[in-house]
């Protein structure tokens, strides 16, 4: 993977974790929705966490095990936000835009763990 491409998918991620805090702080409070808020936002921030770590894997196979990771994370935030999606109780533009960048984080690492993995372990 290019430095600038690592780069922009660093600062994406981060900008991804930022808009979920902020989608999570104007959610209204709730039992249900207090669950779904602590699961999204952990999952959320996970996926730059991981990331980030994947950038330092010592070797391929760590850094495509550490992207699984990130793949695993952002889809769960998926998850997370077609259940919000069905409770009704967020802003549908921003959880649409949130749950297509998840979306797009998901296909992005899926692609990059082919390339890693077609050039071998």
């Amino acid at each position: 993977m290019r430095e600038e491409k690592a780069q922009d998918l660093l600062e994406r991620t981060r900008i991804f974790a930022e808009e979920t805090l902020k989608l999570c702080n104007d959610l209204p409070r709730g039992a249900e929705v207090g669950l779904l808020k602590r699961q999204l936002l952990r999952a959320a921030t996970s996926v730059g966490a991981n990331y980030r770590a994947a950038r330092r894997a010592r070797s391929r196979k760590d850094f495509v095990a550490k992207l699984s990771l990130v793949e695993e994370e952002a889809d769960e935030c998926v998850y997370w936000f077609d259940l919000l999606k069905t409770l009704r109780v967020s802003p549908p533009n921003e959880l649409r835009f949130l749950r297509s960048e998840a979306d797009q984080l998901v296909a992005i690492i899926v692609a990059y763990k082919k390339t890693a993995l077609r050039k071998g372990l």
